[in-house]
């Protein structure tokens, strides 16, 4: 008969014959390793996008509307980080946090409006 080990500490497993772990701290430990590194560069990114988002989707309850940049800047925006762009025929480019997007207009001023869906 195979001896079973736990995939994190080697203890032998006693119980269920698909059990991979002895107990839910080694099940734990072994699943935040596999997944660390890259994505807490990805959680930092989505977490950065949904303040974004956040901020976007507060200033335009219209749907549409006018801001200053300053005033997102203020509330945390971060201008770097945005999931699409869109230019118009007539050459004015729309930067998107998901449907919530953004264009720069003289003055400091920002026109906002929301993607139709």
């Amino acid at each position: 008969m195979e001896i079973r080990a736990c995939l994190e500490c080697g203890e032998p497993l006693k119980g269920r014959a698909d059990q991979k772990f002895c107990n839910d701290s080694c099940r734990n430990a072994y699943n935040n390793k596999k997944v660390g590194g890259a994505s807490n560069y990805i959680r930092k990114i989505n977490r950065i996008l949904k303040n974004n988002h956040s901020i976007l989707e507060e200033l335009n309850p219209e749907e549409k509307g006018i801001t200053y940049k300053s005033k997102l800047k203020k509330q945390g925006f971060n201008f770097t980080y945005f999931t699409n762009i869109y230019t118009t025929k007539t050459g004015r480019v729309y930067y998107f946090v998901y449907d919530q997007g953004y264009s720069e207009l003289e003055g400091n001023k920002l026109m906002l409006v929301k993607k139709e869906q």
